[in-house]
């Protein structure tokens, strides 16, 4: 039956390997098995009868599978001497004894049974059945050893099965935000289960971590919590997601800070142990990533970053470390993700070699040369012993990633290389692509997401639902309905919409039709039928009867008496009617006689005294004597003076009565007399000095001295002069002053006097000589010659129109000239005021 199972399980591996176009290779060093199987779980005696049926149908063939075992394993050694000796143990083991003899071997050898490196799901098997019964994933090579017997053999592979990787720190950064449903987070845990299966726990060995993050970031277990495998196992099953945001630079940066410390259980650099982050994560970071994740670099941790359906490719590769080729990797969906374990096993384990040694460390290791080397760092064949070139200097503007012999530049998020291959342009985060369902809107180096008229954003931040127009706001006065981009209003029942659309009317039930006797009366989107006055409603609501008028309520205030449909008012005895025919008021018993001293006022039946202003009343309620009449009270602002029947008002010193005979006002202190020398100013109880224009107030705030009046102020357009307490205006030489005594005009030169023969024009400050017409202006500027002429004179006409030609223009010029003297000084008063 074992010869069996092992010959069924060699058949199934090739199979696999075969429909997958490949086959194992065992003598090579970079062979890669991969078979996507359910484990096979162990098969109790008392399993379900079509179980044990398959087991009775194989036991008929267990000879032949058995040389088939043989012949399988012969041909994938291809020769090699553990497959004979594996043939020869084959053909020698029989019976129960041979069986039981395997079992002991399994169990000396740790339990392990499994040939292929399987990606196992955890519904195949219970987590403690994969613990202790079955064997984790592991690529399997028949085992050289030179007894070749068949159990060192198989406690040599059983031993291979667990990762003999170097001890590493190695922390996992778990994506739990709202994207990632509860059955996805089950694979992803079931994911690390496996990966941890596949490794070697302990405290001198591998120890691992957990970061769970979504908008906030939780560390679940630090490196030192747990150094048993079932322990750390169980420990992630138990892993909670926290369901919200998904700030993946904020856990990195608490791996580096609190997961990647001793306190942690992090050990120190100098033990050539390396620090390893795996990022999983299935959307897009909502925080920045880039200069964390370099931080996270250069502290000496290698991160490598998983990518899940909608992760987004850029940001994983701004995280990992490089070559990106080696530390980035994408998977569809959670379903798949284990497809990823075998990877990391063989990246974390390293590739066995023909000794079936694992020891090649991750980044940060020595070998034995003293060259640095790593996952990604392999010596390469030109004898540059891992030398990098970025470090020998570089012009990279932003990023220099090594290649072979030289390097490549590259840019940050958000930028593109520019076509001289070394600086970089920020780009249009938008053109490179997106997931906005209507609109992207660049927002630097990434870009935010907005939905178009009449949709609103989803929590997603990247799709768009119609917006409930309603709920926006509206101005609707009872109901508001929804209508594509818009909405219109309503009303209720018993209600009519206005012509504005939005607000309603109450509908008028009665204009509708009714069956009231009397008055109908709209209520809400019905009626209700009244009556008339001196009429009830009947018991039906519709018709009215004759009532009793006063029975039916009255205004009267003693007594109500029907009167037909009406009613009308009397008074009680002692009372008359008073003129509104409803009101009552007592008769007047002062009119018929009394004996009050002063004044008689009617009260209710009878009457009572007062007395004038001034007198009070004696205690005989009948007589007046004199009373204090401010005493009893008065209106005097200041002082009150009691004055026979009356009282007069006064003023306390300093105020005077006003014409109200009641009221005080300040007095006027000036009036009261002063020592002022020019003006006197009340201020309150006092007084105080000023002086006129022209003059300034001496230190004895009384006397006033000469000022300089025009240092004070003044308005001549060109020159101020004081006189006296005042001023006078000049004007510059060849100006005069205006009628304004204030303004100067250009004077007329000419007009002063001149030496001209013929005509003098001004010109500024001077003039100027001409001659008339047929004469020339001498030498002296001033006299005149007659024009010699060699021709014959012209017409007259023409002579006389050509004279008066030139004497509209001199006219013209002198009164330019005028003109723009004005002008002149018009500009120098405007320029004196500035």
């Amino acid at each position: 039956m074992t010869s069996l199972m092992w010959g069924l399980l060699c058949v199934s591996g090739i199979l696999a390997s075969a429909a997958r176009g490949t086959f194992p290779q065992f003598g090579s060093r970079n062979r890669q098995i991969h078979s996507i199987s359910p484990s096979i779980p162990r098969v109790s005696p008392h399993g379900p009868p079509r179980v044990s049926q398959r087991f009775e149908d194989i036991k008929s063939i267990e000879q032949t599978s058995d040389e088939l075992s043989a012949e399988t394993f012969g041909e994938v050694q291809r020769g090699g001497s553990t497959a004979r000796a594996f043939q020869q143990q084959q053909g020698a083991r029989t019976g129960a004894n041979n069986l039981e003899q395997e079992r002991r071997a399994d169990n000396g050898a740790g339990g392990t049974n499994s040939r292929f490196n399987r990606y196992q799901s955890s519904h195949h098997q219970p987590s403690s059945q994969l613990q202790h019964n079955a064997a984790p994933s592991a690529p399997w090579q028949p085992a050289r050893n030179p007894s070749g017997s068949l159990a060192s053999i198989r406690t040599e592979a059983a031993t291979r099965a667990n990762c003999r990787n170097r001890p590493i720190d190695l922390v996992f950064i778990i994506d739990s935000s709202r994207s990632v449903r509860p059955a996805e987070f089950e694979k992803a845990k079931e994911f690390l289960q496996h990966m941890v299966e596949s490794l070697e726990i302990g405290s001198d060995a591998t120890r691992v971590g957990l970061v769970n993050y979504a908008s906030t970031v939780q560390n679940e277990f630090q490196l030192k919590t747990y150094f048993a495998k079932s322990a750390l196992k169980q420990a992630l099953a138990r892993v909670e997601p926290l369901a919200s945001g998904t700030m993946t630079g904020m856990a990195i940066k608490t791996a580096m800070e609190k997961a990647f410390t001793a306190e942690a259980g992090a050990r120190a650099s100098s033990a050539n142990i390396a620090k390893v982050a795996i990022i999983v994560t299935d959307g897009r970071p909502q925080d920045h990533v880039e200069d964390v994740s370099a931080a996270a670099r250069a502290s000496g941790i290698e991160i490598y970053a998983v990518g899940v359906d909608r992760a987004d490719m850029a940001s994983l590769r701004l995280m990992a470390s490089l070559p990106h080729d080696d530390h980035v990797f994408y998977v569809e969906t959670y379903g798949v993700i284990e497809k990823l374990t075998s990877k990391f096993r063989e990246t974390l384990c390293g590739k066995d070699d023909d000794n079936g040694s694992a020891d090649i460390p991750l980044n940060g290791g020595i070998d034995d040369n003293g060259l640095g080397i790593g996952l990604n760092n392999e010596n390469d064949d030109n004898g540059k012993n891992g030398l990098d070139p970025c470090s020998q200097g570089h012009n990279c503007q932003h990023i220099c990633v090594n290649n072979g012999n030289s390097y490549d530049c590259k840019c940050r998020k958000g930028y593109v290389l520019n076509p001289d291959k070394k600086t970089c342009s920020r780009l249009d985060p938008c053109s490179q692509g997106h997931d906005c369902q209507h609109i992207c809107v660049s927002n630097d180096d990434s870009y935010i997401c907005k939905c178009q008229v009449g949709y609103v954003l989803n929590a997603d931040q990247k799709t768009c639902s119609r917006s409930t127009t309603c709920a926006q706001g509206h101005d609707c006065q009872h109901i508001c309905v929804n209508t594509e981009d818009s909405y219109i209003c309503k009303c209720p029942l018993g209600y009519v919409l206005n012509a504005d659309q939005k607000t309603c009317s109450r509908s008028d039930p009665c204009s509708h039709g009714h069956d009231c006797q009397h008055i109908c009366e709209n209520n809400d989107d019905s009626y209700i039928c009244k009556c008339q006055v001196g009429y009830k409603l009947n018991a039906d609501q519709k018709t009215c009867s004759l009532s009793d008028t006063c029975s039916q309520g009255h205004d009267c205030q003693h007594i109500c008496i029907s009167n037909d449909n009406l009613y009308i008012c009397k008074c009680q005895v002692g009372y008359v009617l008073n003129a509104d025919q409803k009101t009552c008021s007592r008769s007047d018993p002062c009119a018929h006689g009394h004996d009050c001293h002063h004044i008689c006022i009617n009260s209710d039946d009878s009457y009572i005294c007062k007395c004038r202003v001034g007198y009070i009343l004696n205690p005989d309620k009948k007589t007046c004597s004199r009373s204090d009449t401010c005493a009893q009270g008065h209106d005097c602002q200041h002082i009150c003076v009691s004055t026979d029947d009356s009282f007069v008002c006064k003023c306390r010193m300093g105020y005077v009565l006003n014409a109200d005979q009641k009221t005080c006002s300040q007095s006027d202190t000036c009036a009261q007399g002063h020592d002022c020398q020019q003006i006197c100013v009340n201020s309150e109880d006092s007084y105080i000095c000023n002086c006129r224009v022209g003059y300034v107030l001496n230190a004895d705030r009384k006397t006033c001295s000469s000022s300089d009046a025009c240092a004070q102020g003044n308005d001549c357009q060109h020159i101020c002069a004081n006189n006296g307490n005042s001023y006078i205006c000049k004007c510059q030489v060849g100006y005069v002053l205006n009628m304004d005594q204030k303004t100067c005009s250009r004077s007329n030169a000419c007009a002063q006097g001149h030496d001209c023969q013929h005509i003098c024009i001004n010109n500024g400050d001077s003039y100027n000589c001409k001659c008339r017409v047929g004469y020339v202006l001498n030498a002296d500027q001033k006299t005149c010659s007659q024009e010699m002429r060699g021709e014959t004179t012209q017409d007259a006409c023409m002579c006389e129109a050509q004279i008066v030609f030139q004497k509209k223009v001199q006219s013209t010029i002198q009164e330019l000239s005028r003109k723009h003297i004005l002008l002149l000084g018009g500009l120098r008063r405007i320029l004196n005021l500035l």
